[in-house]
């Protein structure tokens, strides 16, 4: 079965061990969830690699996002017998004709950016297709719920229904609409998640969010929400991170099972519809998950939707069908 994964922080990882001189710099191989050989034992159709910049520890987080994309191409390069870059839906049924993987280009945290319209046209140049408005601090575009400050404990339960898009940030959302670009409100808060509804047109994502009904976490999404994205034509990226699928403690080494993800398509296709579900593992974003470990892992996947009763058509429409649709649609 075809794989489509919506979000992982692979390069970013990737970046960390070039720099310290460690094991795992690389796409080809590595001691990560994402590598191309665990990629081709998946059968992944397409990847979205997300340039995560923690900006709090950056002085300039532009700068830095450059150095990821400048390790994105560098890696696209050394391995173009089996990946490509994809732009839009034409590229990635081109690549795959091909016998590559097709990547694409996304961004975690639109704070890179730094307020600016010009950087957001020049990521796009560069090839961004996807940005995650937000991650868990403020960032001058928009508010999250789940927030990190030093030296205090997040609080899974607070949700922000006050605080949402700035000015700024209606102006950045209107811009990647108008660029093609797609808005992913994972991340963002229940406020800045209605706003974006209300300020614009076209399908939207959460490229790495879950239930809140199955897991009473702030990153996940409300029923309200999941309905409102399926009847705007967008999609929700199941996360694999447990503690976003059943409260498990996120330190707990034996965390995650595969019932568990089910559980959260299920309850989200009985919300908005199967064509509002797909994956968005948060692979090399998260600690990891133990019966779903990497990325050679997606058949077992398949096989426990296979044997909860679910149609073939309803399958496809989860691992890859629904992503190429709405890539179709807005790229």
């Amino acid at each position: 079965m075809k794989v489509a994964d919506m979000h992982c922080d692979t390069i970013a990882e990737i970046y960390y061990a070039l720099r310290d001189g460690r094991e795992g710099g690389s796409l080809g191989k590595n001691l990560l969830h994402v590598d191309l050989e665990k990629m081709e034992k998946g059968d992944y159709l397409l990847q979205n690699f997300a340039m995560f910049v923690h900006t709090r520890k950056h002085e300039d987080p532009f700068a830095y996002c450059l150095k990821l994309i400048d390790v994105f191409y560098h890696e696209l390069e050394a391995n173009q017998n089996k990946i490509a870059l994809a732009l839009n839906y034409e590229d990635i049924m081109k690549n795959q004709k091909a016998g590559k993987i097709s990547a694409f280009l996304t961004i975690e945290d639109g704070a890179v950016t730094k307020g600016s319209l010009v950087n957001l046209r020049t990521l796009y140049r560069l090839g961004v297709r996807l940005i995650t408005l937000t991650w868990n601090h403020e960032n001058g575009i928009g508010y999250p719920n789940y927030i990190l400050e030093q030296g205090k404990v997040p609080d899974q339960n607070f949700v922000d229904t006050v605080n949402g898009l700035t000015d700024f940030g209606i102006e950045f959302v209107t811009e990647m609409e108008r660029l093609g670009m797609i808005i992913d409100v994972s991340h963002l808060s229940d406020a800045g998640f209605y706003q974006v509804l209300h300020n614009t047109k076209k399908p939207f994502t959460a490229s790495h969010s879950n239930a809140r009904a199955k897991c009473n976490h702030n990153r996940n999404l409300t029923d309200d929400m999941i309905r409102h994205i399926a009847n705007r034509g967008g999609l929700i990226g199941v996360n694999y991170n447990p503690p976003f699928l059943d409260l498990l403690d996120i330190g707990k080494k034996d965390a995650g099972t595969i019932s568990a993800i089910v559980d959260n398509i299920e309850y989200i296709a009985s919300v908005g519809g199967y064509e509002c579900v797909g994956l968005g593992s948060d692979f090399d974003g998260i600690k990891g998950h133990k019966e779903l470990p990497d990325a050679s892992a997606l058949p077992l996947l398949e096989d426990v939707m296979r044997k909860r009763g679910m149609k073939q058509q309803e399958i496809e429409a989860v691992f890859y069908k629904n992503v190429l649709r709405l890539y179709k649609d807005v790229l």
